[in-house]
């Protein structure tokens, strides 16, 4: 990788972008790191990049979303799948070549996308469930080991229980803030970022503050559904990037 000015703008970009959401509505936002870096880096390496910083934001968001705004119950039959899925991710990992790796971040991240604007607009109400808390749980450790992407599973599981907005926020942000922990050492084993990998991690830390403050001053005032429209819309353009990354280094 080489640290140009583009690589600089996009990375510090996408990392306040992810900052921002995660100060406006918590974690799980994290699905639009990999595919935008992706536009300046191979995705494992942005991939091993973001795992360290991902603990920073944790830290800084914590500050906001107090444990009065955690969905204690919740949690609890959460995080067990999580460390769980996490593990079994790492193992997938470690099996993939990096175009197979960017194909299935790709993949990832378009259906997603199509799930929720399938599924986004209308949520139906439904009761906890410690079978369907276990899956979400297990999908989201999978995914976020894979592809920093362990949001949609955890939002299909939280959204129906009608929390409000704090304690949605909240709670996905304690929730992250284990998984990010969980994870980093096994991506930095996968990865073992250079020295300029390490000094772009150091430039983009400028942003954690700056992001995670601006997005939870504006999170009583934000049209969340807005916001995802616009991020979605993103995410889309970056992840046919990734899979034309992936399936043109098999062509070629």
């Amino acid at each position: 990788m080489e640290l140009t000015v583009a690589t600089i703008l996009v990375t510090f970009a996408g990392v306040f972008l992810i900052c921002f959401m995660k100060g406006a509505f918590g974690g799980g936002f994290s699905i639009v790191g990999i595919p935008l870096l992706s536009l300046v880096m191979d995705p494992v390496t942005a991939g091993g990049l973001l795992a360290p910083l991902f603990i920073a934001m944790d830290v800084f968001a914590l500050r906001y979303w107090k444990p009065s705004t955690w969905s204690k119950p919740d949690l609890l039959l959460l995080l067990p799948g999580l460390v769980t899925g996490i593990g079994f991710g790492y193992l997938l990992f470690r099996f993939l070549d990096h175009r197979a790796i960017a194909i299935a971040m790709a993949a990832i991240t378009l259906i997603f996308v199509a799930l929720w604007l399938v599924a986004g607009a209308e949520v139906t109400a439904s009761p906890r469930s410690t079978p369907k808390a276990i899956t979400a749980g297990l999908a989201s450790g999978v995914t976020t080991m894979v592809a920093h992407s362990g949001g949609p599973p955890l939002a299909m599981y939280l959204l129906p229980l009608g929390l409000s907005k704090e304690v949605y926020a909240g709670t996905t942000s304690l929730f992250f803030t284990v998984g990010n922990a969980t994870k980093a050492v096994p991506w930095l084993l996968l990865v073992k970022p250079t020295a300029k990998v390490w000094t772009l991690m150091a430039i983009c830390l400028l942003a954690i503050p700056a992001g995670v403050w601006s997005g939870w001053r504006l999170h009583g005032s934000l049209d969340q559904r807005q916001i995802y429209r616009v991020c979605y819309g993103l995410l889309v353009v970056t992840a046919l990037k990734l899979l034309w990354d992936g399936v043109s280094g098999y062509l070629m």
